[in-house]
């Protein structure tokens, strides 16, 4: 009866409007994914996901831009130079990105993240977002994810028409990567302060992770501001230092989605999950997403399908199955 009446109280907290407290998140991810417990959760976290979003479904597209070796080296990234699994490099050159934009803009897409390596130049990506929102016409809000960047940058973004930037502090920033945790959230306080809006999952999740560290990975994202949180799953890359651990269970993904969305409410009202999870869906997900272009989960680089044969219609049919309808413009 314990765990019943937390799930309760984070409902109740949630519709009020309150972000719940770090001591309820990690009694809620304590929860046995097996249980029925944890039904009782994601059922409760579905029914705030219909009051919440009103069971509004968006779709999120990611380009990868540069498909190089990147010197950041982290753990679980196929890009890192040390891993020796790039071998040809290869970028998208504009046309082709503007291209892709305007099919995903024509499928119903509303976040389109353009994504790079950390030292991609932002002068060059700044300028291809101008270039994008000049030539593709639609109801879409098109965003980045890229290296380190500062107030001044950040209002260079906006003035050329970005509406959002995905970023995050990683688990295990600095320990399974080599960024240094104070940069990030300089670039995170930097967002904050822009009218850039913030998207930031609690990623990669995986099996080494504890309770306490998705805890506080959930409450940093509310902390800056984030309104589209949620979670990305660790993908376990064969040659990088992560690779030969598994990924987590369906159910512990579907999970930290519930948690999320209850901790989260009113405050980031859109909870994302990737990879995409029919469970996650009934467990509170509204967001989730498509991509293509070069892939740090995976060693491929492609232009002409998405990732693992995950399109936007597939998504759209999945959300649909769970109660949801698919909107390109926010309500």
């Amino acid at each position: 009866m314990k765990e019943f009446d937390l799930i309760k109280r984070a409902k109740l907290n949630a519709l009020n409007g309150n972000i719940l407290d770090r001591e309820s998140i990690i009694a809620l991810l304590q929860i046995d994914p097996e249980s029925k417990e944890c039904d009782f959760l994601g059922k409760a976290a579905r029914e705030v996901a219909s009051i919440i979003c009103k069971d509004r479904a968006y779709l999120w597209a990611a380009i990868g831009i540069d498909f190089k070796p990147c010197p950041m080296n982290c753990d679980f990234c196929s890009l890192g130079e040390k891993w020796g699994i790039v071998t040809e490099e290869n970028e998208l050159g504009d046309n082709e990105v503007i291209e892709r934009v305007r099919q995903f803009v024509s499928q119903g897409v509303r976040w389109i993240v353009l994504r790079t390596t950390q030292f991609y130049s932002l002068d060059k990506l700044i300028e291809l977002a101008g270039k994008i929102k000049k030539e593709v016409c639609g109801e879409y809000e098109l965003g980045l994810n890229a290296g380190e960047f500062d107030e001044s940058i950040a209002k260079r973004m906006a003035k050329e028409g970005l509406e959002f930037v995905y970023h995050t502090l990683r688990l295990r920033e600095g320990i399974n990567t080599r960024f240094d945790p104070a940069k990030r959230i300089v670039t995170l306080e930097a967002i904050s302060k822009s009218t850039l809006d913030l998207v930031y999952l609690i990623e990669p999740l995986g099996i080494e992770h504890t309770n306490e560290e998705i805890a506080d990975a959930l409450l940093s994202a509310l902390k800056y501001g984030a309104v589209v949180t949620g979670c990305m799953e660790r993908v376990p890359v064969a040659g990088t230092p992560l690779g030969e651990l598994p990924d987590i269970s369906e159910r512990r993904l579907a999970q930290v989605i519930a948690v999320s969305r209850l901790a989260a409410g009113f405050h980031a009202p859109d909870i994302c999950v990737h990879r995409a999870s029919k469970l996650a869906f009934e467990w509170g997900a509204n967001v989730t997403v498509v991509e293509t272009g070069a892939i740090p989960r995976d060693a491929c680089c492609t232009l002409k399908e998405e990732w693992k044969g995950f399109t936007s219609e597939t998504a759209k049919r999945w959300f649909e199955a769970k109660g949801y309808k698919v909107f390109q413009r926010r309500e």
